[in-house]
């Protein structure tokens, strides 16, 4: 629909033509990684985020228009629906303001208004509306009958419709959303009774703040704590600030009709009015919230993914523990499990001669290149355990997050993996991988379960889905897969596959062999022409006879790069391995109608670094060495310090013991930070100074500040 196209570019601050050519492109079958990487001439070089929010804001006003007809259908069957009445329905793309319009015909519950209009008393309620009998009690008792009993319940039932017809005046609404907008207050109080048992939100026991200064963090706490039964809620301004703003609409004399629409329009407002705009305003609120904290989530989640990988070595991978002792597992270049066994070095057994005996010699007979230790219990006394021994190579020590190795350890993907290994090994051999590649590794796992979310089984869980599964394919596609070396699981990701073609190239690669180059992938049962469009130049082939199967250059562009190396007396393999001729190009030689700037400053791009990785390269880091507990922390001190998580409050930093350090975002920088992800990103190593120590609650307050 046209004016679809023309809301959606008011809306994300776009051109028309940006939006009709990517509904149309995703109409088409595209993908948000293939819209955003190889149509940037359609879209005008939008970005991921940008794709998806057309695609959002196209899939709500689809939602929106359904509503419409539902709306009109349910008004027509009524025999209410006028022509004004339809046009403000058609042009209304506001769903609070359709839902006001359809207020007063929408099928209900029999109300008080209900039985007052059976009773015959509406002829009585416009009378009151006018405001100008001067007679109230001959009135009323006109109306008196087998069903009214007197004068008071004649005037009860008239005032019950009057009430009910400022619930559905849609300016009375509005006014009263003004009001709350401008004046709200969200107010907490404990439940009686539940004291010792909600101590944790005592911060909320007796608790209120203007709604529209309540961050995301608090209000998602606020709801966790009346979700459990420890907290009453309520969102309210001044009632009398709305009910002054309802009389003014409504009471319009000053004589004994006047009164009883007075008293109409507190009853409208304290009984019906208020409780829907403070429901709308609690969804409103939470709503926001959720959003802000799954924005949070899916940040921290994407700098996760996009962690530095060490890349193709043989890694020793070791699940730390004391009694049940430590789990080895050692693996090649390729992450294949090689050999595995459990060691003793810590109390109860001590057994520190056989353990070390034992690492150095698997070192040595597996190559070992690298070894990623677990950062949960016993981590910090195996790594000064690991690092002090002595080994016939150079051998990197890198402590690993295993947030979810245990989920991992447990799921189906690890069963189908290692039927014959139990969890334990399971754990060990994620947290080796994890090191050689986070991004293949971290998504086998639900990313509820990664261990950088905030509240997050507290929002909305499809948003949060919807956002997160976008978040890993977005990553995915970024980096790109060796086809011949990606698990299932990694290439469901990619841009166009799916489970079922992500399987069948892992099957097909079972009994073919390795692919030779991109076209092979044809030869996959179900793999059409779309979607090998879709995927292709997100799958590598690193040992392809075509060296442009190793790039991100989409095989629909070969033979612009084809001509490029003809044009300067070269074949392809040249052209990328000399950059001199490179140089002697002109790329506005090689633009067509569908082929412009932006697409050939990427194949450039990529033809000067071809398959290049995306991500940082890893660094080693060392925690102080004199702190190992809570107990060792001493205020003034500065220590190194590994960012774990990142909230709208600040950032969490593991410095080496159990309990990781929050540095609140007020002591993230020597200016002002409205943003922490401005200043801080997941995994970066940070300097940080202890400013208080709370050891009963076993809470560390840090500061980044240089003063």
């Amino acid at each position: 629909m046209e004016i679809f196209i023309s809301l959606i570019a008011k809306s994300l601050s776009m051109s028309e033509k940006q939006v009709n050519n990517t509904i149309k492109l995703f109409d088409e079958g595209a993908t948000i990684p293939f819209i955003s990487r190889y149509r940037k001439e359609a879209t005008g070089g939008l970005d991921e985020i940008k794709v998806a929010d057309i695609k959002e804001q196209h899939e709500k006003l689809t939602e929106t228009q359904k509503r419409k007809q539902t709306i009109l259908s349910t008004i027509e069957e009524q025999g209410k629906l006028t022509g004004e009445l339809k046009k403000r329905i058609e042009e209304s793309w506001s769903l609070t303001e359709l839902e006001d319009i359809y207020l007063p015909y929408k099928p209900k519950r029999r109300t008080r208004a209900e039985i007052a209009r059976e009773k015959g008393l509406e002829p009585l309620a416009k009378i009151l509306m006018v405001q100008q009998e001067n007679n109230l009690t001959r009135r009323a008792l006109q109306f008196v009958n087998d069903q009214v009993a007197n004068e008071e319940e004649a005037l009860k039932g008239a005032r019950d419709i009057i009430a009910e017809w400022v619930n559905e005046n849609e300016r009375a609404r509005n006014s009263v959303r003004n009001v709350f907008s401008r004046e709200a207050v969200i107010s907490t109080s404990v439940v009686k009774g539940k004291e010792e048992e909600g101590v944790k939100y005592r911060d909320y026991f007796n608790w209120s703040e203007p709604l529209k200064r309540c961050s995301s963090h608090r209000l998602l706490a606020i709801r966790r704590g009346e979700t459990e039964g420890f907290l009453k809620v309520s969102i309210s301004p001044e009632d009398d600030h709305c009910i002054d703003r309802l009389n003014g609409i409504f009471v319009k004399g000053n004589n004994e009709a006047s009164q009883q629409v007075e008293d109409a329009v507190k009853d409208a407002y304290k009984r019906l009015l208020k409780s829907s705009i403070e429901t709308e305003f609690a969804n409103e609120s939470k709503e926001k919230a959720d959003v802000e904290a799954i924005r949070v989530f899916a940040e921290n989640l994407r700098q996760l993914l996009l962690a530095a990988p060490l890349g193709q070595k043989r890694v020793m991978g070791i699940d730390p523990g004391y009694r049940t002792g430590c789990k080895i597992v050692c693996l090649d270049a390729q992450g294949n499990l090689m050999h595995n066994e459990a060691i003793f070095p810590h109390p109860p057994q001590n057994e520190k001669i056989q353990a070390s005996r034992k690492i150095t010699q698997l070192v040595e007979s597996y190559n070992i290149e690298a070894i990623a230790i677990g950062n949960g219990t016993a981590s910090r006394e195996t790594e000064q355990f690991i690092t002090n021994l002595r080994y016939d190579r150079k051998v990197q020590v890198f402590v690993v997050s295993e947030n979810g190795a245990s989920i991992y350890s447990a799921s189906k993907v690890a069963r189908e993996e290692f039927p014959q290994y139990d969890v334990t090994v399971r754990g060990a051999v994620s947290i080796g991988r994890r090191l050689m590649d986070p991004l293949a590794e971290l998504i086998k796992i639900d990313p509820k379960s990664i261990g950088v979310g905030q509240y997050q089984h507290d929002v909305d869980q499809s948003l949060l889905k919807k956002t997160l599964d976008q978040t890993v394919e977005n990553c995915v596609n970024l980096v790109g897969v060796n086809v011949n070396t990606a698990s299932k699981h990694l290439l469901t990701y990619i841009s166009g596959l799916g489970p079922q073609l992500a399987q069948n190239i892992v099957n097909f690669r079972a009994e073919n062999g390795p692919f030779h180059n991109r076209r092979e992938l044809m030869k996959v049962p179900r793999m059409g022409e779309k979607a090998f469009e879709q995927s292709a130049g997100f799958l590598r082939i690193p040992d392809s006879d075509n060296p442009l199967d190793n790039s991100a250059v989409h095989p629909e562009s070969y033979g612009i790069v084809e001509k490029m190396a003809k044009t300067v007396g070269c074949n392809v393999q040249e052209l990328i391995t000399n950059k001199e001729l490179k140089k002697q190009l002109k790329l506005e030689d090689f633009t067509t109608d569908k082929v412009g700037l932006p697409t050939l400053l990427d194949i450039m791009e990529e033809l000067d670094k071809p398959g290049r990785d995306p991500r940082r390269i890893i660094k080693v880091f060392e925690f102080d060495p004199t702190v190992k507990t809570i107990n060792d922390l001493r205020e003034g001190m500065k220590l190194p310090g590994i960012v774990t998580n990142i909230t709208n409050f600040g950032c969490f930093v593991d410095i080496g013991i159990k309990e990781n350090g929050l540095v609140h975002v007020s002591q993230l920088a020597d200016r002002f930070v409205s943003d922490p992800t401005e200043v801080v990103s997941i995994h970066q190593h940070v300097q940080v100074k202890v400013l208080s120590v709370d050891f009963e609650r076993k809470r560390v307050q840090l500061t980044m500040k240089e003063g």
